[in-house]
Formats: C-alpha cells, sequence, structure tokens
C-alpha cells in the first residue's frame, strides 16, 4: 500500500551554518563593536545576547536573512520572550521547531478523515503516516495538507509505491 509521512524537520546543518554566518557578520558590523551582542546555537536552541532589546531584533533579522539564503523557512523558530541578564543585558532563548505537536497531527488527521478521500492517517510519534489505495489519492492528501495548514513548515517523505 503506497504511504507517506507528514513531518516537520528543519535541515539543522542550515540552521547552524546560518547561526556561524549571523556571528561573522555581528562581529564585523561597525554598529555591534564594544557591545555584548553574540549568538550561539545549543542543541535545538538559539541563544540571542544584546545590550538592549532594539539590538536583539536586530542580530535576529540578520539570523532570518541567513537563514532565508539557505533556504530554511523561518516559520521553524519558536522566538520567546525577552528575559533580563545581570547588568543591562537581555537575551532571547529561539527554539527550532522539530516534530509535529499533538494537537497539530489530531488537526491533520481530521482534516484528511473529513476530505472523503480514500486515505487514513495514523499519528507515528511526532509525524503522521497517510496511506491509501492510490497515489493519487496520497498527492490529493498532500495537497489538502499543503493548503489547509499553512503556519506550520511540514514537509513530506519516506513516500513509498
Amino acid at each position: 500500500m503506497p504511504t507517506f509521512d507528514t513531518v516537520c524537520e528543519a535541515n539543522l546543518v542550515e540552521v547552524k551554518n546560518a547561526v556561524e554566518n549571523t556571528t561573522k557578520e555581528i562581529t564585523t558590523r561597525f554598529d555591534f563593536k564594544g557591545t555584548s551582542a553574540s549568538i550561539e546555537l545549543k542543541d535545538k536552541e538559539i541563544t540571542l545576547i544584546g545590550d538592549a532589546e532594539f539590538q536583539l531584533t536586530q542580530i535576529e533579522d540578520v539570523l532570518r536573512n541567513k537563514l532565508t539564503k539557505r533556504n530554511v523557512d523561518v516559520r521553524f523558530l519558536d522566538i520567546g520572550e525577552v528575559q533580563k541578564m545581570g547588568g543591562d543585558k537581555v537575551k532571547v532563548v529561539i527554539k527550532v521547531r522539530n516534530g509535529i505537536e499533538a494537537e497539530l497531527s489530531k488537526k491533520i488527521q481530521r482534516l484528511i478523515k473529513d476530505s472523503k478521500l480514500k486515505v487514513q492517517a495514523s499519528i507515528q510519534g511526532d509525524a503522521v503516516r497517510v496511506n491509501g489505495a492510490k497515489r493519487d489519492d496520497l498527492q490529493a492528501a498532500m495537497a489538502l495538507i499543503r493548503k489547509d495548514i499553512t503556519d506550520v513548515p511540514l514537509s513530506f517523505n519516506n513516500f513509498r509505491d
């Protein structure tokens, strides 16, 4: 039976490269000279550190540009709240989304069930597996998911005949 998986996975290698390029740009930009502006990546969290909130937004803009150039969707970024650190420094923790949350996977499953297509959706951990009798039905299900769910960057893999 033909199947495919609906997943939400960022290319972490490209995210790492974008963070490194952002670091290079921060160290060379004139408006960041003599400040505590920095960015670092640990696991799936990017930490931005700066002297003021304005500086954090500047670093975030540079990061977004670098991610866009590397074909990484910026919807993978889950930006946290600005936190005060010791002294006059502030920081923001940005989480890189990986995996479909339970609520969204249930929404995808309900969407496919209500569509009256001859396919079934099942939740497999942090992915949603869709299987059906015909390849055309699976492609219609892909189009339906792409059309209705736009707030999360979903991709499809493991397409099998």
